[in-house]
């Protein structure tokens, strides 16, 4: 259900001046609770439309924020009066192609995943996967949406064809099992979209290809139904002895990137031969 909430809460989106730290540029009491994820759009370079932000938090709410407007979320999602609050623990933007269009995507504790239309304000899909959903990401966020990745608690990652969708059936989608641990998070790589790497709790890292099905709808009697294709293991590594717990390749030079583990250290990555896919 969409609100929009007007108290003020405890904890803080607090956005500084890297030229002056001791000037805020944007600062809001945003949540009852722990924030537990961020994700960013519009403005200059990646997709359309407004500057915004989208949290989630502990509360069980995911909030998008203007940072023109001071002091209040533009749009709220929340359970109504008396339903169970679920921690969120992943959001992601998505299907930012024109200045009207926009999603977001949020996965909780109990497996749930919802998609969000911010243009309608409506629920447009959800989904169950059984296992926490630690990380979400769209394979680009500027485009009409076309896939989407999914990363859980138990060694499990989906993927979802979110080009088709069906009333009944929803998204096609694929699941695979790799790390022997918590995945944390997906990302794709920018110059291809059909690649893109996951980080494990066991400090490894997975890369993946995306290889498309013949045809990516099929017709069926209840209408159109969305085909998924298969994923290949390109390269795995182990990196720390602790989770990886980000990752974020280099928009300008394909193959690097940078990642953080819980052995408090940043590691500069360098993956070969991506131009070859």
């Amino acid at each position: 259900m969409f609100a929009y909430a007007l108290e003020q809460f405890a904890f803080f989106l607090l956005f500084r001046n890297l030229e002056d730290t001791s000037n805020p540029v944007y600062t809001a009491s945003a949540h009852k609770q722990i924030i537990n994820c961020i994700d960013g759009i519009g403005g200059l370079n990646v997709g359309c439309g407004a500057p915004e932000i989208v949290t989630g938090s502990r509360d069980g709410s995911v909030k998008v924020w203007d940072i023109r407007q001071k002091g209040k979320p533009v749009a709220v999602m929340e359970p109504e009066e008396g339903e169970v609050r679920r921690d969120c623990w992943a959001v992601a933007f998505g299907n930012s192609y024109n200045s009207e269009e926009r999603m977001v995507c949020a996965g909780y504790d109990n497996g749930d995943i919802k998609l969000f239309d911010l243009k309608t304000m409506e629920l447009r899909w959800e989904t169950n996967v059984k296992n926490g959903v630690c990380g979400l990401e769209f394979d680009r966020k500027d485009i009409p949406m076309n896939k989407l990745v999914a990363t859980t608690l138990e060694s499990k990652f989906y993927v979802y064809d979110t080009r088709t969708f069906h009333p009944k059936k929803g998204f096609a989608s694929l699941s695979e099992r790799a790390h022997k641990s918590t995945i944390w998070l997906a990302r794709h790589l920018p110059q291809n979209r059909d690649i893109f790497v996951t980080c494990g709790g066991s400090g490894s890292v997975c890369l993946w290809k995306y290889n498309y099905p013949a045809h990516r709808v099929k017709t069926t009697d209840d209408g159109a139904v969305g085909v998924v294709g298969t994923v290949s293991l390109l390269q795995n590594n182990t990196l720390s002895s602790q989770p990886i717990s980000s990752y974020d390749w280099n928009p300008d030079k394909i193959g690097l990137a940078l990642c953080t583990a819980f052995d408090q250290t940043l590691r500069v990555v360098i993956v070969t031969k991506l131009n070859n896919y």
